[in-house]
């Protein structure tokens, strides 16, 4: 052990990579979750490209796999349900609209968490309520009333990061709403739902229904225009209205899956939103996934960023001798032209479900060169240094 004592606030999915990968580096690791336990469910998430070979390297291939929710690709329905349009799964060789290893971001959560648990200190319903930072440490006290000393702290704690407003300022400064609201929650899958992705589209919404491992329940998922957005991320009631109101007249089985809202175990709601900062580190305090740099689900992208960014900050200030300052700097120049190609491919795609408006540029040539330069960039723009000469156990057994 390098006798580095790290801490990671935020345990859903890139903050338990960042504790594989820094534990194999020789680190102490502390994770902190304000939630009592991991939560389950939520949307399906995507790995594709250099993402995949993050997932190897960490030995975990065959459990995420095994925990994938087996989609076999997605159609686009019309209100009768007759099919407009397919996707494969094994389209541009899985790393296409219906990703081959897709799976809901509790269970890679779960998977991530059962692969660190034995060698990772996991702190559940606690946060990060007061800290200070020196030249050689961060003094943490926690909501709970202990106080601790690290030699790091990193912020993997989502969208709304507790620890981003902490150190670098107000949610505001970095936020950046892309016009659209996404909202997803389980239902009984009385609709016939066999591997297949649904999705209705009007202009500025649509409605969709996903498969699960759990093929007696089925994932539902809204997407709006609302240019503007105040309502509270954690007023549930407010938000069943504001999707009731939104969804009202759409056709399909939007009727259906709307009756569910209020028996439903796991709703979420909350704006399509991009984190844009010019730096993701200050001092002894850094950032990672979409505390640091969200893409949006518009990208399809967010956790392949983490899973990759995890790798890249681990190895780079393992390899700087944990040293922050420079850790920090490589990890930011490696990662940045990945991200920025991400958010952008997140912009497009929100651009493509706007509404209609008289002084709306028009959208660009999606089948050209370009276009599909920007893919080819945001799925596989990084390189994966080997890291050789750097401290590495190996992936659990």
């Amino acid at each position: 052990m390098s006798g580095i004592r790290v801490l990671v606030a935020g345990a859903s999915i890139a903050g338990p990579a960042l504790a594989h990968w820094l534990r194999r580096r020789g680190a102490e690791v502390t994770v902190v979750e304000r939630a009592p336990e991991l939560r389950p469910g939520g949307q399906a998430v995507d790995a594709r490209g250099v993402a995949k070979e993050v997932i190897a390297r960490m030995g975990l291939d065959a459990a995420v796999r095994a925990a994938c929710t087996d989609t076999a690709g997605a159609h686009t329905v019309d209100a009768d349900g007759t099919v407009l349009e397919t996707f494969r799964a094994d389209d541009d060789g899985g790393d296409g609209f219906i990703a081959d290893i897709e799976i809901l971001r509790g269970d890679l959560s779960r998977v991530l968490h059962d692969d660190t648990r034995d060698g990772v200190e996991y702190l559940f319903g606690d946060r990060i309520a007061e800290l200070a930072q020196d030249a050689d440490g961060v003094d943490v006290v926690f909501a709970g009333g202990g106080r601790r000393r690290f030699d790091l702290v990193i912020g993997a704690d989502g969208l709304h990061s507790a620890l981003r407003a902490m150190v670098f300022g107000p949610h505001e400064r970095f936020l950046r709403h892309l016009g659209h609201v996404l909202a997803f929650y389980s239902v009984p899958n009385e609709f016939g739902l066999d591997r297949w992705l649904l999705e209705h589209q009007e202009t500025g919404r649509s409605a969709l229904l996903r498969p699960i491992q759990d093929a007696t329940r089925a994932m539902a998922m809204f997407y709006f225009a609302a240019p503007d957005f105040d309502v509270d991320y954690r007023d549930i009631e407010a938000q069943k209205d504001l999707l009731r109101k939104r969804m009202d007249g759409l056709g399909w089985l939007t009727p259906e899956i709307l009756a569910h809202l209020d028996d439903t175990p796991d709703f979420y709601l909350d704006q399509v939103a991009q984190v844009v900062m010019d730096r993701w580190s200050t001092g002894r305090v850094g950032l990672l996934g979409d505390a640091a740099f969200s893409s949006s689900p518009m990208s399809g992208q967010g956790t392949g960023l983490a899973l990759v960014g995890a790798y890249v900050l681990a190895g780079e200030l393992a390899a700087a001798e944990w040293n922050p300052e420079v850790g920090f700097a490589r990890y930011e120049e490696r990662m940045r032209s990945f991200v920025e190609a991400n958010q952008e491919i997140g912009r497009l795609n929100a651009r493509t479900r706007d509404l209609p408006t008289p002084d709306a540029e028009p959208l660009p040539d999606f089948t050209g060169d370009w276009f599909m330069e920007l893919v080819g960039r945001a799925i596989n723009g990084v390189d994966l240094p080997d890291y050789e000469g750097v401290p590495d156990s190996g992936p659990t057994p």
